[in-house]
Parts: C-alpha cells; structure tokens; sequence
C-alpha cells in the first residue's frame, strides 16, 4: 500500500521544521516523487487547513513553510482534580502503603 503524497510531504516539512516551497518541491523531486505545481500547491492548501503548516510569502515567488507547534495548556483545575482522583482511588485499598 502506497503512502499518499501528502503525508509525504508533510514529513519532508516536520523533518525541516521550516524550509521554502522551492527547497521542499527540490527535495519531492529528488526522492522521486514528481508532482505538479497545481496539486503542489493542493496539498499545501490541505495541510494548511487541517492547521499542520503555516504558509507565509517570502518574495513574489518563494513561500516559507513552516510547522504549526500547539502547545498544550495545562489547566489548573483538571490537573487537581486528576491528582486528587489518583490519591483517592489508591487510598482505597486498605493495607497497601505507598
């Protein structure tokens, strides 16, 4: 089963972390993978959507490419009430000491 083209792509950009379309669409090409510019251009669209990449224009013709980092927040309150949970759930076995 082949692996389809956009996440391909998407691999090439997470292993860069950041890199230009000119500098990922050489590297396509020298792995093999021959697309054209209009489908290129789809799946930048499509990773762009999903919220995986960040496109961003550089000059009239070079885009930069970047990753989208999501940090995760952590909240206060769920976590003490996560805490407070595992405490109690091993608290009620009688005769265990931590």
């Amino acid at each position: 089963m082949a692996i389809p083209i956009r996440n391909t792509v998407f691999d090439k950009i997470k292993e860069a972390n950041r890199l230009t379309d000119v500098e990922l669409f050489k590297s396509l090409v020298k792995d093999g993978h021959v697309i054209a510019d209009e489908r290129f251009n789809k799946i930048l669209l499509d990773l762009e959507i999903l919220g995986l990449i960040t496109v961003s224009w550089i000059t009239k013709d070079e885009r930069r490419i970047e990753i989208v980092v999501v940090e995760k927040t952590i909240d206060k309150h769920e976590q003490q009430i996560k805490e407070t949970t595992e405490s109690d759930y091993e608290a009620s076995f009688p005769g265990v000491d931590k």
